[in-house]
């Protein structure tokens, strides 16, 4: 049974939460118990997925079981039968659509220092490619700080997939993950009349407040002097309950206008389709 790992943002919450819950297919799914993985598992048990929740260095181990245990019901089954070619399609078809999804989740924050960002991105690839067949990066490129992670790993067997447009290029963060790509974030931004805009999906508008009290005062509130509006990304995404409650908090405490944007959620779908899809 192959298995598709996921190292994702916790600012892509919501979009991971999504294509899993979308995936009828699966074999099996681990979330790796860590501190960040409550959010994903509260919204996936909402959505009716109950995944199984496994700290990372098990996850090797108990892998190797549910190997086993899979191995065993197929040889049971095939027991009272010739190996013929109709059972070969059948297990051929099995092993297409069936796959074993493992999710972790890193920490939020870690976009604030890229150099940390980058570490801990590599650091999980490297432990999780020794039981994955494939590794989807929930991430963009993020300031850059990402933008060699392709080359860094080019002889890696493990294969590595990443979020790209229709264009098949990696996206630049989460908001061009947002709005549907590079060129709708690169057009967004030209279309933005001159005013500075701060962007917020509903991880973000729901985590700003979690910053440090001094940072956000001190550095922040400085920082957004250049922006005098506040655009709310609807992606059509409704894991966040209190969204529009969230943008308005955002916009009073550093006095910003509400302007709307429609976003979308077709990077997050296309890219996962694109990773779990196994010959």
């Amino acid at each position: 049974m192959p298995v598709l790992s996921i190292i994702a943002c916790g600012m892509l919450e919501d979009e991971l939460a999504y294509v899993l819950s979308e995936d009828s297919e699966l074999a099996g799914l681990v979330l790796v118990e860590n501190n960040e993985h409550f959010g994903l598992q509260r919204k996936l048990k909402s959505l009716g997925c109950l995944p199984a929740l496994i700290p990372l260095d098990r996850v090797p181990e108990i892998l190797k079981e549910e190997h086993n245990q899979s191995l065993l019901a197929i040889l049971k089954d095939l027991c009272s039968f010739h190996f013929n070619e109709k059972i070969r399609r059948k297990l051929e078809k099995q092993h297409k659509t069936k796959v074993t999804v493992v999710a972790n989740m890193l920490r939020l924050g870690l976009h604030r220092d890229v150099e940390l960002l980058k570490a801990e991105v590599y650091r999980n690839i490297k432990e999780m490619s020794r039981f994955s067949d494939r590794i989807l990066i929930f991430y963009g490129i993020c300031g850059h700080s990402l933008a060699n992670l392709e080359k860094d790993f080019d002889d890696l067997e493990c294969r590595l997939f990443f979020l790209k447009d229709e264009k098949g290029e990696t996206v630049e963060d989460c908001i061009s993950i947002a709005l549907g790509g590079n060129d709708a974030y690169v057009r967004t931004l030209v279309n933005s009349e001159g005013a500075g805009t701060f962007y917020l999906t509903p991880m973000w508008a729901s985590s700003w407040e979690e910053l440090p009290t001094d940072n956000v005062s001190d550095f922040d509130k400085k920082y957004l002097k250049r922006y005098g509006r506040v655009a709310k990304i609807n992606t059509g995404l409704s894991y966040e309950q209190d969204f529009d409650e969230n943008v308005r908090d955002f916009a009073r405490f550093f006095n910003l206008k509400i302007v709307e944007l429609q976003g979308s959620k077709k990077i997050a779908g296309q890219s996962y389709q694109n990773a779990r899809k196994f010959p």
